[in-house]
């Protein structure tokens, strides 16, 4: 499923008109993307949870030469499944 699908079915399970889910689903997709740049997580209940998590600086190989290469530390998001989510699945 793409965006474009995934605002077609919101729009018919919420009785909305295509352009009101999308806004509603870029809403949602800008605060949690807001909240992950802040450093916290945001929590959906049975689904799951989106956090943040460092990934320390480590020394790499430059895959054509073999040499060492330095690679930054970063942050990266992480999804969490919730258990209402994986007894669904399962």
């Amino acid at each position: 499923m793409n965006k474009t699908e995934l605002i077609e079915h919101i729009a018919k399970n919420a009785d909305l008109s295509k352009a009101a889910a999308g806004r509603a689903l870029d809403s949602m997709l800008s605060g949690v993307r807001a909240t992950l740049k802040k450093g916290g997580s945001v929590t959906l209940v049975g689904f799951g949870t989106f956090a943040v998590t460092k990934r320390a600086a480590r020394t790499g190989r430059n895959p054509r030469t073999g040499d060492a290469i330095k690679i930054k530390a970063s942050k990266l998001p992480r999804f969490r499944p919730g258990k209402a989510l994986k007894d669904a699945l399962n």
